[in-house]
């Protein structure tokens, strides 16, 4: 699970601030075990900062500790020479990092940097970042972010989610090692907020080439969640 909340783009829109710790129960094939994510934004006179961290509780044994920890953390940077061009004012520049680690080692760290800008659809807005990737041991390659926010019936429903689309090299785990692939990673959420704090709901995790050497085969992982907002 690879969370990017959809707050994002809220917050990015009326300039708050907000946290929240989500608990999901996977039901994809194979999985079947809990995963928490925290997850921050804090925007400020330059920008603003985000970062969540996951962790999979599959472990094997009886209480199931912690077996995977995932994180990334984004910088975005407004640009003030554009703050008077109608079109520009809304770009702005990020830098980001991945990292993460499993019982069998480390993941290897991703570099990510590029520009992000806010693409109204009338009907939702996207926030869009286009982006270098440099991921350790690979060279370097694209990156396409789409995270999303929508309300319903005074907050009471809200739809989030992102979708990561990237270049990677040999991901399927050919021999001659001269593949590549177009890995896409896509989290729908919907939440019903039960009081302010409190919401009920869940996501459907969507990929195809996510995971190593599984082929091309699209998967599709739903889960059942709360969320506490701070």
């Amino acid at each position: 699970m690879s969370n990017k909340i959809g707050l994002v783009v809220l917050i990015l829109t009326v300039g708050i601030c907000g946290q929240n710790l989500q608990l999901h129960y996977d039901f994809g094939n194979g999985r079947h075990y809990v995963t928490s994510t925290l997850e921050m934004f804090k925007p400020d006179d330059c920008g603003a900062t985000f970062w969540f961290v996951d962790i999979d509780y599959n472990d094997g044994k009886s209480a199931n500790s912690a077996s995977l920890a995932y994180w990334e953390i984004a910088r975005y940077i407004t640009l003030p020479f554009l703050k008077n061009s109608p079109a520009l004012s809304k770009l702005s520049a990020t830098v980001q990092y991945n990292d993460g680690l499993n019982i069998f080692g480390g993941f290897g760290s991703v570099w990510l940097g590029g520009m992000s800008y806010p693409i109204d659809l009338k009907i939702i807005t996207l926030n869009t970042d286009l982006l270098y990737r440099h991921a350790e041991k690979q060279p370097g390659n694209f990156q396409l972010t789409l995270v999303w926010f929508k309300s319903f019936f005074e907050n009471k429903l809200v739809f989030t989610g992102f979708m990561d689309i990237w270049r990677q090299e040999n991901f399927d785990g050919d021999a001659g090692g001269t593949d590549a692939q177009l890995v896409l990673l896509s989290e729908p959420q919907l939440w019903f907020n039960v009081t302010q704090h409190l919401g009920l709901g869940g996501e459907l995790e969507i990929s195809r080439n996510f995971i190593y050497a599984a082929g091309a085969a699209w998967k599709f992982m739903p889960t059942l969640g709360l969320k506490w907002e701070f």
